[in-house]
């Protein structure tokens, strides 16, 4: 299949798509915030019902999968269907605290702690952190997007891959590096930047060095 540019009109409708989105996820958290934070969000967590947690986590779960469904359904080849996931992601993820902000003034500062998800188990780091992975897909999904050419029909050789799963994989490890802690009810005290930003820089590293090399004609 020759490679294509996804429009700019096609881009606008699945941002449009991420905000609304968006905008769902901030409500039901601001919601959940009145009920068990009344005075404000801050640690130690405060235990909810057993049910209200297994509801929660499947909401967590079925904002993936719509997010999924959107891209799966309307992008034509792996490349396009993978780089709408991270597109619609970011953006969700983005918008998700902007919207929080505005409606309750959440976060206050840059290195505000959150509960960024809960499966398998609680994900804790200031905001930024997911931040700045979100802004990284935006980025990154919008190269594969517009310039389609300068990536393989899987985006990656499978050595690629495997480091940016590394890189990965040091993202998620240093989510979880206060939850054992904070799942006992600990405050969260310290975070480790260097551990994120090595995940981060080493995921970056394959993208940059496969758009900058010569593209490939098919995709």
């Amino acid at each position: 299949m020759e490679t294509k540019k996804v429009t700019f009109k096609k881009i606008f409708f699945y941002a449009l798509f991420a905000l609304a989105m968006a905008y769902l996820e901030s409500a039901i958290v601001v919601y959940l915030r009145l009920l068990y934070y009344p005075t404000g969000f801050q640690f130690p967590m405060i235990p909810i019902p057993s049910q209200i947690a297994l509801i929660e986590t499947g909401r967590e779960a079925a904002t993936l999968i719509m997010i999924w469904a959107a891209a799966r359904l309307n992008g034509q080849t792996f490349k396009e269907r993978f780089a709408l996931f991270c597109f619609v992601f970011g953006i969700w993820d983005l918008a998700y605290y902007g919207w929080l902000f505005l409606f309750i003034g959440w976060p206050g500062f840059w290195l505000e702690w959150d509960i960024l998800f809960l499966i398998p188990v609680p994900w804790i780091a200031p905001w930024l952190a997911p931040a700045l992975v979100s802004t990284g897909l935006i980025v990154v999904s919008f190269l594969v997007l517009r310039r389609p050419q300068r990536f393989p029909r899987k985006i990656f050789t499978r050595t690629e891959w495997k480091i940016v799963l590394s890189g990965a994989g040091l993202i998620l490890a240093s989510f979880f590096w206060q939850t054992k802690h904070v799942v006992q009810g600990g405050i969260p005290d310290s975070y480790p930047w260097p551990l994120f930003l090595a995940g981060y820089l080493i995921g970056l590293w394959p993208v940059l060095h496969v758009f900058f090399r010569k593209p490939v004609a098919k995709a």
